[in-house]
């Protein structure tokens, strides 16, 4: 990361609250690294000579996770390991990258997939913000147990660690179009309401 970039990053009152002298480096590496992870999947996409996304899309959620596991050892950070993957860490703040489109769309239209893993769930319900009056209404297709589950905190995060939120919005042809970080709770429609949101600016990719 160059000291150049550090300077022009101004991170926001939120940013530095929640990963403190971090705070800089991590709203300049952020977007670095989306554009980065961009890179590697359209070149994996160009290989497949497939008209579906799907390679694309694949390669480029993975990518995004490593890279920012990179930015978190670079900054001497955790990174911490769930069901074979690894998220970033930060000064107890968990960073969860998600592709909520792959066309501009705004973040208040995100939502969660109805195939949505169960880890993404218990991520959100036992890391993110809680929910008004403190109570999750219960799914309809959830059993007892299993939404006793879902509110169980992850041994290998730690109780104390908080979820933040790298959305963003991605496609072969035109890259990383909009970042967004900050702080949302999952409702049991799949959407999500923000506590609170900021824009990253988006970094160019690098030559391929």
């Amino acid at each position: 990361m160059s000291e150049q970039g550090e300077r022009r990053a101004k991170p926001s009152a939120w940013a530095i609250e929640r990963f403190g002298r971090q705070a800089s480096k991590l709203a300049w590496a952020v977007p670095v690294q989306l554009a980065r992870a961009h890179a590697r999947a359209h070149a994996v996409h160009l290989t497949a000579g497939l008209k579906k996304r799907g390679p694309y899309g694949s390669t480029l959620a993975e990518c995004v996770r490593v890279n920012l596991a990179d930015t978190a050892r670079e900054l001497g950070e955790s990174v911490r390991e769930i069901r074979g993957f690894e998220y970033a860490v930060i000064n107890d703040h968990a960073v969860f990258p998600y592709k909520y489109a792959d066309r501009p769309r705004p973040l208040d239209q995100a939502r969660l997939p109805s195939n949505a893993s169960p880890t993404r769930r218990r991520l959100f319900r036992a890391h993110g913000p809680e929910p008004q009056d403190g109570l999750f209404e219960l799914d309809d297709d959830l059993t007892t147990e299993e939404y006793r589950q879902l509110e169980e905190t992850f041994e290998e995060l730690g109780a104390s660690t908080k979820l933040v939120c790298v959305f963003f919005t991605a496609d072969p042809e035109d890259g990383i179009h909009a970042i967004h970080w900050g702080e949302a709770r999952l409702e049991p429609d799949r959407t999500f309401t923000w506590l609170h949101s900021e824009q990253l600016p988006v970094a160019m990719p690098p030559p391929e």
